[in-house]
């Protein structure tokens, strides 16, 4: 193995006070779960402007945007390292607008999707440079602290989302949810630019170099543990995708809920959110891996029970049935999250921005398809849903414990 890859830096003592670099951080980071639910109540006004003649295409609007991403990452993981955190945030804040823009603008679906990959390319920039700025100051059980109080003030975003969102097509149309993602950006860049100094000081960048990628990217990709935990978190979150991109559907067509949609949204993702204060108050006591191995377990659990009831209930189970379960299972991906994440980092050292980008893409290479295609069979029953949670939560629960061998692996 290379030295270069083997060398340990000196952690860089953290510039901000923890409350507002958990904040910064989780507001960069949001930026895609805002990009995303927001424009949940609007699929449908959207559908009708834009000429949509197949509802599902309409889930489109949300799962390609991690296709965006995909690529997204690969870029800014490499350019964060070379070119440093600060340059990764604000070019990736530029772009974003520029995609938020063009959205605003759309009027057929093919722009308008075109304008969300450009959307997600861009966030990509502040997602992939900050876990690489938490990742420059915390490690390992801190990281993990870090990253469950982040989770715990991201989460307000997709709790919250919808609701604003909803307030706007009231008072406008759906072209001024991605005006407000201009102002929301603005905002951001002005406060990190201010607030946050450059983690990574030049004489630790990597400068870009196409045999220096391949050696740095081999060397994660052929990491067992890495790549494991990188797919089994890809196929949790592909699920959790399929559930985001079809819930407008499931809440307003299958279960009627109109203008409450956006309330039963935010108390299933409330449920994410405790999981993540829960986590940070007791990962350090007790060990990331010991609170995954029971997440994930539950997870599967309550699949289970979902499917169960679909097959009672002909695809439709009483509504609180249905969100009762669902907070639990929610629940312990709020557990998984950070911790599998922070789990898959852990080797990575120096190449933080480089292993960030190679896992979000890998993540996003396996849960985009997940949604896709458990979206596309989802029309008047939640079954399809349910299905998906077993099905890849039990191909998750493979390649976890799989990385779990590490003595076997390394």
């Amino acid at each position: 193995m290379s030295s270069s890859i083997e060398v340990k830096k000196k952690k860089v003592k953290p510039a901000l006070g923890l409350i507002e670099f958990v904040s910064l951080m989780a507001l960069m980071t949001s930026l895609v779960a805002l990009s995303i639910d927001a424009m949940l109540p609007a699929l449908d006004q959207i559908g009708k402007d834009l000429a949509i003649v197949d509802p599902q295409q309409t889930h489109l609007i949300v799962s390609l945007f991690f296709i965006g991403m995909g690529f997204g990452q690969l870029y800014y993981g490499p350019v964060s390292d070379d070119k440093g955190r600060r340059y990764a945030i604000i070019s990736g804040l530029i772009i974003f607008a520029i995609g938020s823009v063009v959205c605003m603008f759309a009027e057929t679906l093919t722009v308008m999707l075109i304008g969300r990959v450009i959307q997600a390319f861009g966030v990509s920039g502040p997602r992939i440079a900050a876990l690489a700025v938490i990742r420059d100051q915390y490690e390992g059980d801190a990281m993990a602290r870090v990253m469950s109080f982040i989770m715990m003030v991201f989460i307000l975003v997709p709790m919250l989302a919808p609701s604003f969102g909803q307030a706007i097509l009231f008072m406008f149309s759906w072209h001024h949810i991605f005006s407000s993602f201009l102002v929301i950006g603005l905002l951001t860049g002005i406060w990190f630019f201010i607030r946050q100094p450059e983690t990574l000081p030049k004489e630790k960048r990597k400068p870009f170099s196409w045999p220096q990628l391949w050696i740095s990217s081999k060397f994660i990709l052929t990491h067992k543990l890495v790549m494991f935990y990188t797919i089994a978190m890809g196929l949790i979150f592909g699920s959790f995708l399929a559930y985001i991109s079809a819930s407008q559907t499931l809440f307003q067509h299958v279960y009627d809920t109109g203008e409450m949609f956006p309330l039963y949204f935010a108390l299933l993702a409330f449920s994410i959110g405790l999981a993540s204060f829960i986590n940070g108050t007791l990962v350090m006591r007790l060990g990331m891996r010991l609170l995954c191995n029971w997440a994930i377990f539950g997870w599967l659990v309550f699949s289970i029970l979902l499917t169960v009831l679909c097959v009672i209930y002909d695809g439709i189970p009483p509504l609180w049935q249905f969100v009762s379960v669902l907070f639990c299972a929610f629940f312990c991906i709020g557990i998984l999250f950070g911790n599998v994440n922070s789990m898959a980092m852990q080797p990575l050292g120096d190449m933080a921005g480089l292993g960030a980008a190679i896992i979000g893409s890998m993540s996003s290479l396996f849960s985009v398809p997940t949604a896709v295609l458990v979206g596309s069979f989802i029309e008047d029953t939640v079954t399809p849903v349910a299905i998906g949670f077993v099905v890849f939560g039990a191909l998750s629960l493979s390649f976890y414990w799989f990385a779990e061998q590490k003595p076997k692996l390394q």
